[in-house]
């Protein structure tokens, strides 16, 4: 009979790869993203121990109670921890070691069975995918979630940021003017990206580079509208972080909606695509 593998002191966390892509399909399954902390947790007999995600011990006496009642003699698990009107939740979604052996090179669905065989309780919550009848990020803004994270079915759990694991962040939505476009590269066709902005009282802030959410036609159908209304002069008064090479002024005309997850601190657009065009 062969020895067990030493328990290990820590493990680094998987992370996902943020996407804007919005997908579905049967080798994925989805899950709610929980705006919280997350929390790496260690049973090994009687000794619980909790760390977050950059190895720092975490003091929740609840949920240490809760993993130390389950009957495993050893356990790693993977989870988020969120706070709630004053009452504290464990939500698991991953096993990355049961009883002597860890379980990191079985495929996702397989790690999900195992888990599915822990008896939890409050604050331990089984993390468990969405329904595939609604579109996941619909679900995710309606009910005001952070986002939502998408795992390949067949992933091994990898100790590194993956893009077998994505997260999809919830978007905000705007309405802005398009005041210049950049010249495209390589083998894009038609424009590179939107510079867009919105009206501050007399000002017309720079808002940020919008260079996702086209597709040939619809770059091709934008530059022969934007060559009608090019200007010499750029219309933008704030213009903090405006590109100035490659870069062609327009009136600003063309209303665009556009989806992004925040502004920054310097009021641009994070992670922006377009939407839509809604007026030409």
């Amino acid at each position: 009979m062969s020895e067990e593998t030493p328990f290990p002191e820590w493990l680094i966390p998987m992370a996902a790869t943020l996407t804007q892509e919005r997908f579905t399909g049967p080798e994925w399954v989805f899950e709610q993203k929980f705006d919280g902390i997350r929390l790496i947790a260690f049973k090994n007999g009687a000794d619980v121990r909790l760390f977050s995600r950059n190895h720092l011990p975490q003091n929740l006496p609840g949920v240490a109670r809760a993993i130390e009642k389950l009957p495993n003699d050893q356990l790693i698990l993977d989870g988020e921890v969120t706070w709630g009107r004053g009452n504290v939740a464990y939500h698991v979604f991953d096993v990355l070691w049961m009883d002597g052996r860890p379980v990191t090179s079985l495929p996702l669905d397989q790690r999900r069975e195992l888990l599915s065989e822990l008896q939890m309780s409050a604050p331990l919550e089984r993390v468990v995918s969405l329904d595939s009848s609604e579109s996941p990020w619909d679900r995710a803004q309606r009910e005001g979630w952070e986002g939502v994270i998408a795992k390949r079915l067949d992933s091994v759990y990898e100790h590194k940021r993956s893009k077998q694991w994505l997260k999809m962040k919830c978007e905000l939505t705007e309405r802005f003017f398009v005041g210049g476009f950049t010249d495209p590269q390589g083998a894009r066709v038609g424009l590179g990206a939107l510079l867009v902005g919105r009206y501050e009282g007399d000002d017309f802030c720079f808002a940020g580079k919008i260079g996702t959410g086209f597709n040939t036609k619809l770059l091709l159908q934008l530059r022969e509208q934007l060559d009608q209304l090019e200007i010499p002069k750029t219309s933008f008064t704030k213009a903090v972080g405006l590109p100035r090479l490659r870069v062609h002024w327009v009136t600003p005309r063309i209303v665009v909606e556009v989806g992004f997850i925040e502004w920054t601190k310097y009021r641009k657009l994070r992670h922006p695509r377009l939407l839509r065009v809604i007026e030409s």
